[in-house]
């Protein structure tokens, strides 16, 4: 009995151990992200405007497929002097990180360093070929808004084509997921898991494809860096809780490079994320959901997408079936700023939102457990 007490003390102070180890992990290289992101960021912009990284031209359409007339009395001058690619911060500086702690693992015998490598097969190697091949795909289609290579009527790659190489990257993600992880099931709040055997791959490719529509949110100053700032802390936070010490990690380092990218984003901004933000996040937020077993919470955490999508969606589907309008532009962000509102409230306004979303869905994800 006497060991018996013993021993209980000694695993109480292990299991508290642990968690400040996995805190300062992931706030250590939260912290690290953020300052590489700060550091790079005078560099990054110096190149984009030097080589005028921005669109040429005027855009000719807005998402849900009208004149950009309004858009372009609003933000015409900014679309044409302010530099898109700014998501090359975000990616670049998480990838970055993700592979200079691996390598100090690899070539260290230092336990602490070798703590702070949060790449591995089971965790960490989906989300980060996810993000790489997003922001590749999104990074061709910037460029090619840029310098016009195979423009047509709406700037840059096609949105069929960009929904094709979309889903050649939730087909790669569905594969490893169902037949590396053996992941079959979702998980339902209150319910349990709900075994869904070979319909997971189509449900992960749906999924994907509806997060990635919702990437419309880019286009005020500020509004997609926090947007996307409150997901993934939200994610972060659930894979902490279930013991995903990995994941959390790389979601800390993700959030670390978009508050960096944040700093610089509030207005007046000094570059836009582009595509190769937008699409590398989109993706990536994904395949977190499917990580941490939390995919029904998706659309809660991610509201803001949703709306966005919607408003794209209505404002087309109202157009071709009633011939008018329902706002004045899609997504509904412009729409705020078009009837009046500054675009400083419509950023701050939506923030307020995506972040109780974020919290409410965590609870949810957590709660349900």
């Amino acid at each position: 009995m006497r060991k018996i007490l013993n021993f209980i003390p000694y695993t109480l102070r292990k299991v508290q151990s642990d968690l400040i180890l996995n805190v300062v992990k992931v706030t250590l290289l939260s912290v690290a992200s953020f300052a590489t992101a700060l550091a790079v960021t005078p560099i990054l912009t110096h190149y984009l405007y030097k080589y005028k990284m921005w669109r040429k031209e005027a855009r000719a359409l807005t998402p849900d497929g009208q004149p950009a007339i309004i858009f372009n009395k609003l933000h015409h001058e900014n679309e044409t002097t302010r530099p898109r690619l700014g998501g090359l911060l975000v990616w670049v500086v998480t990838l970055g990180v993700a592979y200079f702690f691996w390598a100090l693992a690899q070539i260290t015998d230092i336990p602490f360093l070798d703590k702070l490598n949060f790449v591995s097969r089971n965790q960490t190697w989906v989300v980060l070929a996810t993000l790489f091949a997003g922001s590749l795909l999104g990074l061709a289609d910037d460029l090619m808004q840029i310098f016009g290579f195979g423009k047509y009527k709406a700037g840059g790659m096609r949105f069929t084509r960009r929904i094709g190489f979309v889903m050649l990257i939730a087909l790669a993600g569905a594969y490893w997921f169902y037949f590396k992880l053996g992941i079959q099931s979702v998980y339902i709040p209150g319910f349990g898991d709900m075994y869904i055997d070979g319909w997971f791959i189509p449900l992960f490719i749906l999924t994907m494809l509806a997060t990635f529509s919702g990437g419309v949110i880019d286009g005020l100053d500020g509004l997609s860096g926090g947007a996307f700032a409150a997901m993934f802390a939200a994610y972060g936070g659930i894979a902490f809780f279930q013991n995903q010490i990995d994941l959390a990690a790389f979601t800390g380092v993700l959030l670390g490079a978009l508050l960096g990218f944040l700093w610089f984003n509030i207005p007046p901004a000094r570059f836009y994320m582009g595509e190769t933000g937008i699409i590398g996040l989109t993706t990536s937020l994904t395949v977190l959901a499917f990580l941490t077993n939390s995919v029904i919470v998706l659309p809660i955490i991610g509201i803001l997408l949703v709306v966005e999508s919607l408003s794209v969606i209505i404002q087309l589907l109202s157009k071709r079936w009633r011939g008018k309008k329902v706002f004045l532009i899609a997504p509904l962000h412009h729409h705020f700023e078009a009837i009046g509102w500054p675009a400083y409230k419509v950023v701050m306004r939506f923030w307020i939102i995506g972040v109780i979303a974020a919290i409410v869905g965590m609870i949810i994800a957590l709660i349900g457990r």
